[in-house]
């Protein structure tokens, strides 16, 4: 849509990604315009009249995003780390289930504690709410449901774009996954079959692995935020907008899926630093990572070993320590790219953007591919 256009026919565009679902329509939703900024002193008193205000300051949940598409876009993104926030909360659940023995009391009880804490959001509150949830005859509802997870292609578009644009978007990516997988229920009980899971045997300190769950949970959703807004940041530089990251996460403080406390720690970096490449760059998330690495990694490997599925908490921790690497093995797929298809690579003794080709082989000439990235 060109909104230009539509400007000249006296037609001011805005597009509005709204997040709140039944509660947000009841009470407020969060609320995040974009389009053609002449119009936002004229919708700015209806919209933020209707937003959903946040208890700390009472300030509204919405405000400007940006030209173009981008209150649409950021509302894509919210719910792509709503995938993962979502993934994440269902491994730590099956972790405390499967592992621990945890009945689901047990679990009502971990999660009201944790929602009092770091993890104090709207996700881990209704979470707590349906492990106490009981059917007419008394029975837990959960243990009913089946496990197959429906979508409707948010998450989907935020791993496309993020694809698109090059950016390792990895936890959003494995949360969709992990509900693709969860669709193939026939087949995962044939090949459960086949691969008879093994019996856990835990024989540690169950309140320390509660604990490490918790940190884990923790690390992995600090993973998931920087690289939305990694993502945020490169859609933005691409389509020429002046996103506020700041305002973004004020926005989603109330009325939203994935409101959260966690969400003022993120305004408060952008706020000391607003060309901030990344939150684990931030002084409060890299000192709250270190605090929780130990027992990230005590979860993931026990997991791992158990035969128990993770897949956010062990893509999280792997970006992590790829991201933290001054040097990785991308030399080699360069030269295996090169040695087959001429590809060409970069050298460390000589500037960036020059390129080279070996011929490999000796009979391969000087021949090469053209140059071009994705």
């Amino acid at each position: 849509m060109d909104i230009g256009c539509l400007k000249v026919q006296g037609i001011l565009y805005v597009g509005t990604g709204i997040s709140g679902g039944e509660e947000g329509a009841r009470h407020g939703p969060s609320i995040m315009p974009g389009g053609n900024k002449d119009a936002w002193p004229i919708v700015k008193p209806v919209l933020q009249g209707i937003a959903a205000k946040a208890e700390e300051d009472g300030l509204p949940c919405c405000d400007w995003v940006g030209d173009g598409g981008a209150g649409h876009y950021v509302k894509m993104v919210h719910n792509g780390i709503e995938y993962g926030d979502m993934q994440l909360i269902s491994e730590a659940y099956f972790l405390l289930r499967t592992v621990l023995g945890c009945d689901l009391k047990e679990l009502h009880a971990i999660f009201t504690e944790w929602n009092k804490g770091v993890l104090n959001s709207y996700l881990i509150e209704i979470s707590a709410g349906i492990f106490g949830y009981r059917d007419a005859d008394g029975t837990a509802v959960l243990d009913k449901i089946l496990d197959v997870a429906g979508q409707k292609g948010t998450g989907k578009w935020t791993a496309i774009s993020a694809l698109d644009l090059g950016i390792p978007v990895t936890l959003i990516a494995e949360a969709v996954f992990a509900r693709c997988l969860s669709a193939l229920k026939d087949e995962r009980l044939q090949v459960e079959k086949i691969f008879p899971c093994v019996p856990i045997k835990f024989s540690g300190d169950k309140k320390q692995f509660i604990e490490d769950i918790r940190q884990a949970l923790y690390a992995s959703k600090i993973i998931s935020y920087a690289q939305g807004f990694m993502l945020m940041r490169a859609a933005a530089e691409e389509r020429k907008w002046n996103l506020n990251y700041g305002s973004i996460a004020l926005m989603w403080r109330a009325g939203c899926i994935i409101r959260s406390r966690f969400l003022n720690d993120i305004k408060k970096a952008y706020e000391k630093k607003p060309d901030l490449p990344n939150l684990l760059m931030a002084d409060f998330f890299g000192k709250e990572i270190v605090k929780a690495e130990k027992g990230w990694r005590r979860v993931v490997a026990f997991a791992a070993e158990q035969g128990v599925p993770t897949p956010c908490f062990s893509t999280g921790l792997s970006f992590f320590d790829g991201y933290r690497r001054g040097i990785l093995p991308a030399n080699l797929i360069q030269a295996q790219r090169d040695f087959f298809g001429a590809h060409t690579y970069e050298r460390i003794d000589q500037p960036r953007g020059k390129f080279f080709h070996t011929n490999w082989t000796g009979a391969g000439g000087n021949v090469t591919s053209t140059s071009y990235n994705v």
